[in-house]
């Protein structure tokens, strides 16, 4: 069950109401303060299951990591039996089609502990370079692009990877019919040795699509070559543009009413983003937002008394407040009811499952109603 606290509610108050214990209300929310709560903060309440109609649905849950090898090696060890499989990001492909180095063993390890499925990650970007040029360059290149499969090959094989996930972002449109290619001869390449491979594509709604950089994303090419899709289903609220809902799920369903008309339901992940993003007022162009954990914007709600609202058509909640210095702030974020709308868009169009971007964010409520809503599908690694 989800709670939304009143005005003047106590957490004293709210377990009399269901009859549960405050220490595990407290644990399950991850309150570090029992005695203070927000108004409009959601937590989830462990109640008997009532029986329903039938089973859950089974789903694969994919959960991307990005923090430093040991650090994600636990978080794996933590929630790996909500786990299908793990994708340390990234293995970053290098101008011949070769690809870098990536300290992933401890993850890789922790995978094996957990009987999640160990996938590998290539991509094309960083931090300070879209990749267009460098993957155009490797794409068009076919000693480059045996290269690259060469050495996902070799590393997948060295490391006990058993899947392969494709973030290539920022693709030319001019490249689509190459990355066509290029998927076509990884599934060549991989299927024959028993590994998955997928990709990650940018949230479309149509086959004519405004952005460029979205175009050379061909969803009928993908589902047809590809075990599974990954749709990235997030960052509306982009870090460098105007506050609003990161994963806002009126514009998710659009993108997934359209992948449906394409790409096959029991292949079609669905993108959750697990942070939250805080913007100073008045936003200018260009200027950066934080980004952090639901969790931590909770606790940012309580610190500066603010109230939590719920946007119903985004299904995304969201506050504002006033800092130390007087300075105005808005931040949207991820809660137990925004999660559960989520949930309800997988059940509702029977996909495959949901793929995290990423580990590392505290976000209990999310892990506590995940098991709830459904049967997590574990590989035999």
């Amino acid at each position: 069950m989800i709670h939304v606290v009143q005005s003047g509610e106590s957490l004293g108050q709210i377990t009399k109401k269901y009859n549960v214990s405050a220490i595990v209300l407290a644990a399950i929310n991850g309150l570090t303060d029992p005695n203070r709560l927000a108004i409009g903060q959601t937590l989830i309440v462990p109640v008997p299951e009532v029986p329903h109609g039938g089973p859950k649905q089974t789903i694969e849950v994919n959960a991307y990591t990005y923090q430093p090898d040991s650090i994600d090696a636990l978080t794996i060890l933590q929630l790996g039996y909500l786990l299908t499989s793990a994708i340390p990001f990234a293995y970053h492909v290098k101008q011949d089609g070769t690809l870098d180095v990536l300290d992933d063993q401890s993850r890789l390890s922790a995978a094996f502990a957990q009987n999640v499925l160990p996938t590998m990650a290539i991509n094309n970007f960083s931090a300070t370079e879209s990749g267009a040029d460098l993957l155009h360059h490797v794409l068009n290149t076919p000693e480059y692009r045996e290269n690259l499969l060469s050495d996902i090959v070799r590393i997948m094989q060295e490391k006990g990877y058993r899947g392969l996930n494709v973030d290539f972002e920022n693709v030319l449109p001019a490249d689509r019919e190459n990355y066509n290619q290029f998927l076509q001869q990884a599934a060549d390449r991989l299927h024959p040795l028993g590994f998955l491979l997928s990709t990650a594509v940018m949230p479309k709604t149509g086959a004519a699509q405004p952005f460029a950089s979205y175009e050379a994303y061909d969803y009928e090419a993908h589902g047809r070559l590809v075990d599974f899709v990954v749709l990235m289903t997030y960052e509306w609220g982009f870090r460098l543009g105007p506050p609003q809902a990161i994963s806002p799920v009126d514009k998710m369903r659009a993108v997934v009413h359209y992948a449906l008309t394409v790409i096959p339901e029991n292949k079609i992940s669905l993108g959750f983003e697990t942070y939250a993003r805080d913007w100073l007022l008045p936003h200018v162009e260009g200027q950066e937002a934080e980004t952090f954990s639901p969790q931590e914007a909770v606790e940012r709600a309580i610190k500066y008394g603010a109230a939590i609202q719920y946007d119903q058509q985004a299904q995304s909640p969201f506050y504002r407040y006033s800092d130390d210095h007087g300075r105005s702030h808005e931040v949207w974020f991820e809660d137990a009811r925004s999660a559960q709308a989520k949930f309800e868009l997988v059940k509702e169009f029977k996909l495959r499952g949901l793929s995290y971007w990423a580990l590392g964010y505290p976000y209990p409520q999310n892990w506590g109603l995940l098991p709830h809503n459904f049967t997590v599908h574990k590989w035999q690694t």
